[in-house]
């Protein structure tokens, strides 16, 4: 899991790659969002983590904040800024969570937070969750564009 979670920035610069303003515009399903407000919502999502990750290390079984992450696609920072600016996040904050992840102890995957809206997790549970999370939006880029003969 760790090297998903290594591989995600890798995985989601290649899979945007070559596409235009207007393609990076392109809704990934209806209803959905956009190839950009994907690319944007992957640091904001994966931040909340590594904050998590840190909190549930230091604190005894935290109560850790959700967000509304479709209110946040919405926001204008995510209309305007490039996408770059975003994967270069990606970059950085993946270097410091696998420096994090690599540095813990076996028995500290098993440090425990509590999310409002899930219940008890284990950090074990919450990388499981985030290594499918980077794997999962990548995967939205490369079908719209497989789709769509990008």
């Amino acid at each position: 899991m760790i090297e998903d979670i290594a591989a995600a920035p890798m995985r989601m610069r290649e899979a945007v790659t070559g596409l235009t303003p207007a393609q990076l515009d392109t809704h990934y399903r209806d209803g959905g969002w956009t190839l950009r407000q994907v690319v944007h919502h992957v640091p904001d999502s994966h931040l909340n983590a590594y904050i998590r990750f840190k909190l549930a290390l230091t604190e005894e079984s935290p109560t850790i904040k959700p967000y509304d992450e479709a209110r946040w696609a919405e926001l204008p920072d995510t209309h305007e800024t490039p996408v770059k600016t975003s994967l270069a996040m990606l970059e950085a904050l993946h270097d410091r969570w696998v420096r994090l992840l690599k540095s813990m102890k076996p028995e500290e995957y098993q440090r425990r937070l509590n999310h409002p809206e899930n219940g008890p997790m284990t950090l074990d549970a919450v990388l499981g969750l985030y290594a499918w999370h980077g794997r999962h939006h990548v995967a939205h880029i490369t079908s719209t564009r497989e789709r769509l003969g990008w």
